[in-house]
Formats: C-alpha cells, sequence, structure tokens
C-alpha cells in the first residue's frame, strides 16, 4: 500500500499545485474521493481549516487531510485511469503548452501518466536523464526504428549542464516535437505511446487475438486476449468494451502445448484449480510467445516478485541511489580531505615559522662554522701541497714502472710471435719431408722400370753381336736389319712410354671403374637381396670378365691377354712393313 499510496501522491500533487486550494480544496477532496471509491466526509474537512482561514498554506495544510482521511482509506479498488484522467483535468489546461504538438491530448496524458511513474520520489517530480533514455528507447522500439544513441548523448549533455532533469509538461513537448521520432507519422508514434502506456501502467504483459473453446457449447470463437501481472482477460475486439471474462492466475497454474486437432492448430492448455482453457494461436511463434509469457508471469506469481518493468524501475532506482550514496560519500571525503587538508596547511605554516627560526638559528651557527672552516682550510692547504709533491713523485715512478712494463709485454708478444713462426717452419720441414719420401719412392720404382728396360736393351745388343759373326751377305743383311731393329726398338721405346703414360691413365681409370663395381656390386648385392624375398629364386650374372687378369709390379694391368696379343700383332705388322 506505501508503494500505491506514493503513485496516488504523485498524481496529486500535479492537481494540488495547479488549483487555488483556498477556493477549490473542497472540490478536488470530493472528486478524489469519487474516484478513489472512499466516503467522504466534508465534515472532518471543514474541522480541518476550521480555525485558519489561510486553507493549505497554513500550519494546518491539506496534506495532512488528505493523507489522514483519504489515502489511508484507499484500498485499492478503483480505476486507476479514470483517477489519473481526473488529476490531468485539473492540472493540463494550466500547464499544457499552448504551442502545437505532433501528438493528441489523449497521447500526451499517457506520457503525463508515464512521467508519474517513473519520475522520482521527491518534489518538485523530476524525470532523470536515464529514465528519460529508457523511456525514448521503448517508443522507439515499439515504432520498430532504430535508436539514436549519439543524438541521445548530445541531448543528456545539453541537459546536465543545465538542470538535474524534465518536469512532466517538458518530457511531453520533448516527445511532442518529434525530436526523437523524425520519419514517423502520428498514428505510429501514437501506437507506440499507448503500447508503452499499457505494460508500464496498465501491468499489459501480452494482449493480441485468439480462439478459445467454449465451456459449454464447445465452440470456438475469436477473442482480445489481454495478459496481466495476475489475470488474463478476454474481450469481443481490441476496444476493451464488452468483456467476456477472466482467467484468473495464481502459482498453481500450468500452460501446456496440445498437438493439433479437430482441425485447429497452434493449442496450448491453461490450467487453473476451477477451470481449464483450450485457446488456439494464429501460428507457432505467437503459440510459442504467449506459452512463455503466461509461464514467466506464473513464475512471478509462485516467487511473489513484482512485474518485470515495476522490478527494473526499482533496480534502476536502487542504482541510482547507490551511485547517489557514493557521490556523497564521494563529497564527504572530499569534504573531510579538504578539512585534513587545511589542518596540515595550519600545520605546515606553524612548521614553516619554526623551519624560519631553525634557520636564522643555523645561518648564525654556520657564520660560526665558516670561521672555523676557514681555518682549518688554511691549516689543510699546507699539508695539501706536501701531499701533492709526495703524489707527483710516486706519479712518475708509476709512470717510469708502467714504461718497463710496457716494454716487457712487447718483449713477451715478440718471443710468442717467434714461437708459432718456429712452429709453422717445423711444420713445413715435416711436411717437406714427407713429399721427400714420396718422390724418393717414385724414383725407386723409376729405377726398377729403367732396370727391367736395360735387361731388354741388353738382349736385344746380344742378338746383334750374334749376328756380327754371320756372313757378310748375311752381314750386310743383319746390318740392315740391325738397323731396322734400331728404329723399331726406338719406336718401341717410344710406344713403351707412350704404355707407360696408358698404363698410368689406365690405373686411375681402373681405379675409378673399381669404386664404381663395388658401389654397383653393393647396389646389386642390396638389389638381388630384394628380389630373392619378393620373387624367389633368380640368379644374377656377376660382373667382370671370366678371362684371367694380367698382373704387373704395380698391380692388375689395365688390358688383358688378348688385347696384349693384338698389340704384339700389330707391331709385327709395323715391323714387316718397315723392311
Amino acid at each position: 500500500m506505501v508503494g500505491l499510496k506514493e503513485e496516488l501522491l504523485k498524481s496529486i500533487w500535479h492537481a494540488f499545485t495547479a488549483l487555488d486550494l483556498d477556493r477549490s480544496g473542497k472540490v478536488l477532496s470530493h472528486n478524489l474521493c469519487t474516484v478513489l471509491n472512499v466516503p467522504h466526509d466534508p465534515v472532518a474537512l471543514e474541522e480541518h481549516f476550521r480555525d485558519d482561514d489561510e486553507g493549505p498554506v497554513s500550519n494546518q495544510g491539506y496534506m495532512p487531510y488528505l493523507n489522514k482521511f483519504i489515502l489511508e482509506k484507499v484500498q485499492g479498488n478503483f480505476d486507476k485511469v479514470e483517477f489519473n484522467r481526473m488529476c490531468w483535468t485539473l492540472c493540463a489546461k494550466k500547464n499544457l503548452s499552448k504551442s502545437p504538438l505532433l501528438i493528441s491530448d489523449e497521447d500526451a496524458f499517457k506520457v503525463w501518466v508515464i512521467f508519474n511513474f517513473l519520475s522520482e520520489d521527491k518534489y518538485p517530480l523530476i524525470i532523470v536523464p536515464e529514465e528519460i533514455e529508457y523511456l525514448l528507447k521503448k517508443i522507439t522500439e515499439a515504432m520498430g526504428a532504430g535508436w539514436q544513441q549519439e543524438q541521445f548523448d548530445h541531448y543528456k549533455i545539453a541537459l546536465n549542464t543545465s538542470r538535474e532533469g524534465l518536469s512532466a509538461w517538458e518530457l511531453i513537448d520533448l516527445i511532442g516535437s518529434g525530436q526523437f521520432s523524425k520519419g514517423m507519422d502520428r498514428q505510429t508514434v501514437s501506437m507506440a505511446i499507448n503500447e508503452v502506456f499499457n505494460e508500464l501502467i496498465l501491468d499489459v504483459l501480452k494482449q493480441g487475438y485468439m480462439l478459445k473453446k467454449g465451456h459449454k457449447r464447445k465452440n470456438w470463437m475469436e477473442r482480445w486476449f489481454v495478459l496481466k501481472p495476475n489475470v488474463i482477460s478476454y474481450y469481443v475486439s481490441e476496444d476493451l468494451k464488452d468483456k467476456k471474462g477472466d482467467i484468473v492466475l495464481d502459482g498453481n497454474c500450468c500452460v501446456e502445448a496440445l498437438p493439433d486437432k479437430d482441425g485447429k492448430k497452434c493449442l496450448f492448455l491453461i490450467k487453473c484449480l476451477d477451470k481449464t482453457f483450450e485457446i488456439s494461436a494464429s501460428d507457432k511463434k505467437k503459440k510459442q510467445e504467449w506459452i512463455q509469457a503466461i509461464q514467466s508471469t506464473v513464475s512471478l506469481l509462485r516467487a511473489g516478485s513484482a512485474p518485470p518493468h515495476k522490478e527494473a524501475r526499482q533496480k534502476r532506482k536502487e542504482l541510482r541511489q547507490k551511485l547517489l550514496a557514493e557521490q556523497e560519500e564521494l563529497e564527504r571525503q572530499m569534504k573531510e580531505l579538504q578539512a585534513a587538508n587545511e589542518n596540515k596547511q595550519k600545520e605546515l605554516e606553524a612548521v614553516r615559522k619554526q623551519l624560519e627560526a631553525a634557520a636564522a638559528r643555523a645561518a648564525e651557527e654556520e657564520k660560526k662554522r665558516l670561521q672555523t672552516q676557514v681555518e682549518l682550510q688554511d691549516r689543510f692547504s699546507l699539508e695539501l701541497e706536501r701531499e701533492k709533491m709526495v703524489r707527483q713523485k710516486m706519479e712518475e715512478q708509476v709512470a717510469q714502472k708502467s714504461s718497463e712494463l710496457e716494454q716487457y709485454l712487447q718483449r713477451v708478444r715478440e718471443l710468442e710471435e717467434m714461437y708459432k713462426q718456429l712452429q709453422e717452419a717445423l711444420e713445413d720441414e715435416k711436411q717437406a719431408r714427407q713429399d721427400e719420401e714420396t718422390v724418393r719412392k717414385l724414383q725407386a720404382r723409376l729405377l726398377e722400370e729403367e732396370t727391367a728396360k736395360r735387361a731388354e736393351l741388353e738382349k736385344w745388343h746380344l742378338q746383334q753381336q750374334q749376328t756380327i759373326q754371320m756372313t757378310e751377305a748375311e752381314k750386310q743383311e743383319l746390318e740392315n736389319q740391325r738397323m731396322m731393329k734400331e728404329q723399331a726398338l726406338q719406336v718401341a721405346m717410344e710406344q713403351l712410354k707412350q704404355l707407360e703414360l696408358e698404363r698410368k691413365e689406365a690405373l686411375e681409370q681402373y681405379e675409378e671403374v673399381k669404386k664404381k663395381l663395388e658401389t654397383a656390386a653393393n647396389n646389386t648385392k642390396s638389389w638381388k637381396d630384394k628380389v630373392a624375398h619378393h620373387e624367389g629364386l633368380i640368379r644374377l650374372i656377376e660382373p667382370g670378365s671370366k678371362n684371367p687378369h694380367l698382373i704387373t709390379n704395380w698391380g692388375p694391368a689395365a688390358f688383358t691377354e688378348a688385347e696384349l696379343e693384338q698389340r704384339q700383332r700389330s707391331w709385327k705388322g709395323k715391323k714387316a712393313t718397315s723392311e
């Protein structure tokens, strides 16, 4: 009842401030008693003001009478819209702006009632910027338009610089000016205001047309349903003139979805203690929306909570009160800090004076100290000169020692460099000896070859001696043969040298071929193992010739015996040609 009394007082306050209650107090009291269904007691009013002709502005005042004889007797069984319209009629003519507005008088009345719902609980009544933003957002959403946050922020900044909020008449002018509903026609704005009015003032949580099944005749009729926090009312049409009944809701009610039947779709069931109601929505979306809305309402009834918009308003007020309390606490702390700062300033001033006195004493003591310091400085100057001379001598000695040390270190670096050069010379000598040994072995091998060639030449020489013992005729022939053999020997020697070069090249090729054969043998072995593993019994042909190889003093020959015979035949053919 306290919340109801506060809501009533806001509307009465507008009428109270608009009327000359010295002449119209009795009329206002009579009208209030009529619309609030409170018994009117004119005698009590006369008794209240009998000793004072100044009326409400006197010590007696009108508000004590209003609280004691009217508001305390209100039971809640009255029409809120009719009550608000009576208060609006008394105050609108005096306060409503004369300039043309984009909203009708009926829309202005609804905005005025919404203002009383959202305004702060202090007089004169104002609506703060946060609630203005909330209301404008609701109207903009109802119009289906986009909210212009940046535009409102500019308006809010301009508003905060001049005042705390707006009065009811300034709010009506703001909405009626179309500043936040540009591009919308009067009908769209009116419908949006009416939708917000139904939600915030009439507690309409949801409304719309649906089909309802009768309890007696079992026929389906279209009805306009209106969901409120504790009841669902249904009417013939949306003008709410012909009411057909109520579905009273409590914590024991429940709602269930039903399958389609009897040609009706989107069915759901509302179960109450005494009755059950079958309802058909226009589509699945509407069906789900109504089920969720009714379930939410029943949940609020079970929890004993207020409707969502009232609970949200209370939370916003509590948040503002909390912020205000924090701001007041911050201001109090700032004042305490300021007072403490002033005290500190006084303390600092006293300390400054003490410091000035101490500074004067310190200056006197400093003067005496300076005199003593001058005397000590003269005494120490002599000692400093002597110390300077001693230090200069020591620096000269240190410089001399440093020069000697630098020379010693230079000598050490030179010795280290010589040691490195000796090491390199030893390495070079060692490498030269190794090269000499290699050359010596090569010379020994060449001597052996030369010995073999010499033995062959001696053999040829012996054959020549034998031919000398032949007849003169044969001698001449042999001489010719000898000349030819010498020429052949020269050719053979050249061919031998050529063969030697070819043998060396063949030996190098042999080494390369040997490496390639080893690599091929390894690859062949690996391949042979894989083939034997995967394919079965396969015999591979081993690389290399089946003929025996010739062996020389330096290893395997670079040619086979057949190649050697072919070359001998070639030499013989050349010899026969030359003879």
